[in-house]
């Protein structure tokens, strides 16, 4: 795949026409050097075997505009380009003339940069998109893809003492590492993680995949809660028992990342920090009460305590909410900060069952907690349609989701397609947790994870949809609350949540055909660890899901597909036009 400059066109006037017969000799000129060039550096590289001329031990790396191929990685670089020093760095290392000028000129060529050191093509070749059809299917991010099979062990399933102990063992020992590195750069931070996830938390969550307890059949739910200092948790935990149909049937996995000594304040009015007493421990508190005792003593509240200078982020403490998990049939993610319609839980899996799929999953942005959901109930859900490219600099073009609208006139029985997952609020068959587990290589991001889910999941053949109903309500605006990137900050040092976080974000924007991010354009092969082993299913193609969704990952462009804000099924699914008329 390539990046291809946009050039300007030059309309030529009537004063241009003396200029003609030289204009075409130039352009003759140029070509004749363009094509001696080219020749000249395929051979060059052909020649070589791929070896830099200084070195013969080191292969020649072509500079790319991804994080992670930088020479000197104190400098930070974003995953879609060099934002400081970037001529000075081009004309200071020794890179060929067409590959500084494909830096100046933003032209990338991605997935086939292995392809070019090898002398397989050439960069012009790919550029103009002159590629073999055999290099095509060889670098397709669908092709040829690993089916990767979890055989079922014959061990019993893991004890929840077992799961909690050696979770909390594994973040304590992270601690401690992270702690002996302070002051270390992104990149140091994130091999300390590989390392002791490949040793330790990897091979332990294989065999948790191989020994996941059966799903049950009895119409329980799971919900996975991930809190992060959050003075809601409580209420939530609270309203979700108070307002389900069904309590003793509700299951809660709660990962609460709490700061139980020498607590600071989020950001404050002022750019200032305060000192702050102790968070609540809402599970405790919820354990405790009359109306909660009861459903901690049976066991339906599982709580898995992180201190805040462990918090991962919010996609790996979801990570761990789903290992809590003991083969409840549904499965709900939620936030911490959440109101509940009368009866959430019976009405979530009554929508679930009326989607027409066999694989369904519901989600979308819920309405302000402010909202009355009994009113609501009797009108339309709002519905998730509109994806953006991020814009700012430290988000790395990744895709964010614009807020829930509402599109429909009239309530319907049955859930509508919709294109994307949403984190904070998603209900399925429990049955992805085997198929679609979460990925543990994705620490410390917080963009990203909605795309990357709603992706895998429509390739492994589940199809989304939009509730009929809004069942619950979100606090949105949290300001000056505490964010698991100041404590990050005090573990580390200020200001490295952004490059880290953009670093492993690469492993994100690989596996949805960002160019920049291809794995021949990041020298930290580490950030690629197992990932085929929580990445793409093979029963859809990912470009089939993108074209749906209207993502061009080359362009960054969001075309306008449609069927999301009319309501109507997407291209492939219209048998099912006529339960929406």
């Amino acid at each position: 795949m390539a990046v291809i400059q946009r050039r300007k066109v030059h309309h030529r006037g009537p004063a241009d026409s003396v200029m003609v017969p030289l204009g075409i000799g130039l352009t003759l000129l140029s070509l004749i050097v363009l094509y001696l060039l080219t020749i000249w550096f395929s051979s060059a590289m052909a020649g070589s075997g791929g070896q830099s001329n200084g070195d013969p031990g080191t292969p020649k790396r072509y500079v790319s505009e991804s994080s992670g191929l930088l020479k000197n990685p104190s400098l930070y670089m974003n995953s879609f380009g060099l934002r400081h020093n970037r001529s000075t760095w081009i004309h200071n290392n020794e890179v060929p003339s067409r590959v500084k000028n494909l830096l100046r000129t933003d032209e990338i060529v991605g997935d086939y940069l292995g392809d070019v050191q090898s002398g397989s093509i050439t960069v012009d070749d790919v550029l103009r998109g002159k590629i073999p059809a055999s290099l095509k299917m060889k670098r397709s991010p669908t092709a040829e893809k690993t089916v990767v099979r979890r055989p079922k062990s014959d061990k019993p399933p893991m004890t929840m003492t077992e799961i909690i102990d050696f979770l909390s063992d594994f973040l304590h020992l992270l601690h401690e590492t992270c702690a002996k590195i302070k002051t270390a750069t992104y990149q140091e931070i994130w091999e300390a993680y590989h390392e002791l996830t490949v040793t330790k938390l990897y091979p332990w969550d294989k065999e948790y995949l191989e020994r996941m307890p059966e799903r049950r059949d009895d119409d329980s739910i799971f919900v996975s809660l991930a809190s992060y200092r959050d003075e809601n948790c409580l209420s939530t935990i609270k309203n979700a028992y108070a307002n389900s149909k069904n309590p003793n049937k509700l299951n809660i996995g709660l990962v609460q990342q709490n700061c139980e000594a020498k607590c600071r304040s989020g950001v404050l009015e002022g750019g200032k920090m305060e000192d702050v007493e102790p968070d609540e421990d809402c599970h405790k508190v919820f354990c405790s009460s009359p109306e909660g005792k009861p459903h901690c003593d049976a066991g339906r509240v599982r709580a898995l305590h992180v201190q805040e200078s462990e918090s991962l982020g919010p996609y790996a403490a979801r990570y761990f909410a789903s290992k809590l998990w003991d083969g409840e049939p549904w499965f709900m993610q939620i936030d911490s900060h959440m109101t509940f319609l009368q009866d959430w839980d019976a009405i979530s899996v009554d929508m679930l069952q009326k989607a027409p799929s066999e694989k369904p999953v519901l989600s979308h942005y819920p309405p302000s907690h402010e909202a009355n959901l009994e009113r609501r109930s009797s009108l339309p859900a709002p519905r998730l349609c509109g994806p953006v490219f991020a814009d700012s600099e430290i988000e790395g073009q990744i895709i964010r989701l614009e807020g829930s609208n509402e599109y429909d006139k009239k309530k319907l029985e049955h859930p509508r397609f919709a294109p994307f997952i949403a984190a904070g609020y998603f209900v399925a068959h429990s049955e992805f947790l085997r198929e679609v587990p979460y990925d543990p290589f994705l620490p410390w991001i917080f963009m990203g994870e909605e795309i990357i889910m709603s992706a895998r999941f429509y390739t492994h053949g589940y199809d989304i949809f939009s509730p009929t109903i809004s069942v619950l309500g979100h606090i949105y605006v949290r300001r000056h609350k505490p964010k698991f990137w100041e404590s990050m900050h005090r573990t580390f040092t200020f200001g490295i949540s952004n490059p880290l976080g953009d670093y492993i974000t690469n492993r994100i924007k690989m596996q949805l055909g960002y160019p920049e991010s291809a794995r021949d354009m990041i020298q930290a092969k580490s950030i690629f660890t197992a990932v085929d082993e929580y990445s793409m299913g093979t029963v859809r193609k990912m470009e089939d899901y993108l074209d749906m969704v209207g993502l061009d990952m080359t362009k960054k462009e969001v075309f306008y597909t449609a069927f999301c804000e009319t309501g109507q099924p997407p291209k492939g699914f219209e048998q099912y036009a006529s339960l929406y008329e």
